[in-house]
């Protein structure tokens, strides 16, 4: 990721050496004619290259501050090896529209990584909250930990990248190849889509042996004198031009090399997007659960929109599996569809487990609706939800409540009502907030309506002067 404005590069002022991230039983994987010639991989380089050069998008990632001397201090290696690593978490699975946002407002909270250690899990979700896929950030922070206390300084090869957290080796050869400018190739969805096209690859290429000859085709091109930069071009060209339904091949700066449209230009039954092969996807699992939104209210009454004092409670998941560490309304999974009834049963168990909720006993009951269900699709779940919304009044207060849970079952916490948008919640969270929400107001309207219309009535009497 270079400075837009500096010279043109002296390419292949030194001898192209072979990445060690392949290993020699991955070199010697059959198809030999997939393998680059050298005038080919020579052309390549160049092109993408210069094309880069001129089209590449600007992003925050791949800014860097003037060096008059053109020389990189160790530490803005580090810095740079830092904002190449959060970016590329953040852009798996993620748009690049939406990361810009997240990334501008990290790197001002966490300009360091020694920043970045110092942080609470709980801190890095709430900076997180909205991108989904939150075991990424998990392990940015269980990385940056690591990296600060071995105090070895940022990895800056890709067996040194490999042993942090969460790093693979896509992140690995990217932060490598960018920051420290170690001769590794890269291999993502855009890349696998820009070499089965170049080299018309039908295999299957989710097949571990297909992976494999990718990396293998990556390793060849990758430039040995600008390896990030040829790397980012390689991503450029995917992200950009060479997309998976609508290619701009007559865009391409590589596309005389392209085998998929020469292919396509002799045999119109043939198309570039048909490479690389389309899998079938594996079929979502399908969950239901029940939420339940707690509301426990203060002086004031169940709906009286933002000027209510109430609060809420929600309940920390598990540190292990799907959403690890984050905070939900009570919510029960349900082994299959149940009735009503069937739900409210579960859920009443659930809070007298954790919270010692009995509204015989601990508790009063203002309100308990049912409100509505929607459907939350992870990548490999199709979860249903169904939400009901249980307002109450706690017989003992607060801090009788608060002293008979001290350190019991699961971690839990009560959030005041104007607290609660500030906490980083996972999409779902908000989904059903807002369905309490709006059954809220329509409740208010619905029950203001009898006033609203008897005051009218009143007026109209007194202005035909009827007492």
């Amino acid at each position: 990721m270079e400075d837009l404005k500096e010279p043109k590069r002296k390419r292949n002022a030194q001898p192209w050496k072979k990445s060690k991230l392949i290993s020699k039983d991955e070199e010697a994987i059959p198809d030999i004619e997939d393998i680059f010639s050298d005038k080919e991989t020579q052309k390549i380089r160049e092109s993408l290259l210069d094309w880069y050069d001129h089209h590449q998008r600007d992003l925050p990632w791949r800014r860097k501050q003037t060096n008059p001397l053109q020389v990189e201090e160790e530490e803005e290696k580090e810095k740079r090896a830092y904002g190449v690593w959060v970016s590329e978490v953040m852009l798996q699975q993620t748009r690049v529209q939406t990361v810009i946002d997240y990334y501008n407002r990290w790197m001002l909270k966490w300009p360091t990584l020694q920043h970045l250690a110092l942080s609470s899990l709980e801190e890095v979700n709430e900076m997180w909250a909205g991108l989904g896929y939150y075991r990424r950030a998990r392990f940015l922070l269980e990385g940056a930990r690591m990296i600060v206390t071995k105090g070895d300084g940022f990895p800056n090869t890709v067996s040194s990248l490999r042993k942090v957290p969460g790093i693979g080796d896509y992140t690995a050869g990217a932060i490598a190849s960018i920051a420290f400018k170690e001769v590794v190739p890269v291999v993502d969805g855009n890349v696998i889509r820009v070499l089965a096209r170049l080299k018309a690859i039908s295999a299957n290429p989710k097949d571990s042996m297909t992976i494999k000859n990718f990396w293998k085709l990556a390793t060849q091109l990758v430039d040995p004198c600008c390896p990030g930069d040829f790397n980012q071009s390689l991503m450029e060209l995917g992200a950009t031009v060479c997309t998976p339904s609508n290619p701009s091949c007559t865009l391409c700066p590589i596309s005389s090399q392209c085998r998929a449209l020469s292919i396509s230009k002799q045999d119109k039954s043939v198309l570039v997007t048909d490479y690389p092969t389309k899998v079938v996807k594996v079929k979502q699992r399908r969950e239901i659960s029940a939420v339940c939104v707690v509301e426990i209210l203060g002086t004031k009454g169940p709906i009286e929109g933002d000027q209510s004092d109430s609060g809420f409670l929600l309940v920390k998941r598990p540190d292990n599996g799907l959403l690890a560490g984050l905070w939900e309304f009570p919510t029960v999974n349900m082994s299959q569809e149940a009735d009503l009834t069937t739900r409210k049963k579960e859920i009443d168990h659930f809070l007298k487990k954790v919270f010692r909720l009995d509204p015989q006993k601990t508790c009063s009951m203002v309100l308990r609706e049912h409100i509505g269900e929607f459907v939350h699709i992870f990548s490999h779940i199709r979860l249903k939800v169904y939400v009901e919304l249980l307002v109450i009044h706690l017989k003992g207060g607060m801090s009788e409540f608060f002293s008979k849970h001290k350190n019991e079952g699961p971690s839990w916490k009560y959030v005041e009502k104007k607290d609660l948008s500030n906490l980083g919640l996972t999409s779902g969270v908000r989904k059903v907030y807002t369905m309490v929400e709006k059954f809220k107001q329509s409740k208010l309207s619905t029950d203001s309506a009898p006033a609203k219309k008897k005051r009218t009535n009143m007026r109209k009497l007194r202005s035909t002067g009827v007492n």
